[in-house]
């Protein structure tokens, strides 16, 4: 059976996402206060909504791509929200990065309006959606975790139960403490490098396989060494979740000297003009006044 699946928030990842579930068959509905970025998945084959509530009402499952945990509140719960339009016991699968305490309040009102609610953020960004290949650490009731699956099986090679509500955002709060030290590391590592004098665009090879190896390593140190800062996240998305995971170690009194540092970098970036940039742009960081000027 066809899955009919309403897409509400078609930027950057929202874009991906959307045309990965088109491109694996499923029945898309897509609403997004940007028109051009629905045309886009339009053009692949994609339906337009007018409104979330008329992309739920055409839906069997609602997933949410958005920026905070305001804007899905309005996306759901708004005049013109999904909530108006989708019958009861309608699935939205949240994969928006938010609070973990503010998830639990939208599963409660979800649930008060008939409707069933998985938060499932994501780690692997819009190339791996492209590609099936995100990891997902999804919170929520089991069996509507496992219902969720029939959809998000199409954009995830991992897909973990975390446990209730909010378990998921919890979740990838902590992968994000993991990226955001990791990509902070390897850009140090890779000017360390290039003021020795060291060939860096072998180290990925060199220490492929050992324990300072990681995907980010692979990945991003290439990137580093040309400045290849091409958009495939956001720095500024970044400062968000490490502004999340510190809000949660203030609740939990955990002390996170590092997350702090690698939060303040993040900031002085954004506070620079580059909180639109990708994580590639942390180079920027480590620009000296010995240093060439990125194009």
């Amino acid at each position: 059976m066809t899955n009919r699946v309403a897409l509400i928030g078609a930027g950057a990842m929202g874009g991906a996402i959307g045309t990965r579930l088109v491109e694996t068959g499923n029945q898309l509905t897509v609403f997004d206060l940007d028109r051009a970025k629905v045309q886009e998945l339009v053009d692949k084959g994609a339906s337009a909504a007018a409104s979330a509530a008329e992309a739920a009402a055409a839906s069997d499952t609602v997933i949410l791509s958005l920026n905070s945990a305001k804007i899905v509140h309005i996306a759901v719960f708004g005049e013109t929200g999904v909530a108006k339009g989708a019958r009861p016991g309608t699935l939205i699968i949240d994969m928006s990065s938010i609070d973990p305490e503010a998830t639990k309040a939208l599963a409660r009102e979800a649930a008060e309006s008939g409707l069933r609610w998985v938060d499932s953020p994501l780690s692997g960004g819009a190339p791996k959606a492209l590609t099936g290949q995100l990891t997902l650490m999804a919170g929520g009731r089991e069996e509507d975790v496992a219902d969720a699956y029939r959809v998000l099986k199409h954009v995830a090679s991992n897909y973990t139960h975390m446990g209730p509500s909010g378990a998921g955002q919890t979740t990838k709060l902590i992968n994000q403490v993991l990226c955001g030290l990791n990509f902070l590391a390897v850009a140090e590592a890779t000017q360390l490098a290039l003021d020795a004098g060291v060939d860096a665009a072998k180290i990925p090879q060199a220490l492929k396989g050992g324990r300072a190896d990681s995907a980010i390593l692979q990945e991003y140190m290439p990137r580093f060494v040309v400045r290849d800062y091409r958009r495939t996240g956001r720095i500024d998305n970044m400062v968000k979740d490490l502004n999340g995971a510190q809000d949660l170690a203030r609740r939990t009194n955990t002390a996170m000297p590092l997350t702090a540092t690698c939060a303040e970098v993040h900031r002085m970036l954004t506070a620079a003009g580059l909180g639109g940039e990708d994580q590639a742009a942390l180079m920027e960081y480590f620009r000296g006044p010995n240093k060439e000027i990125a194009e």
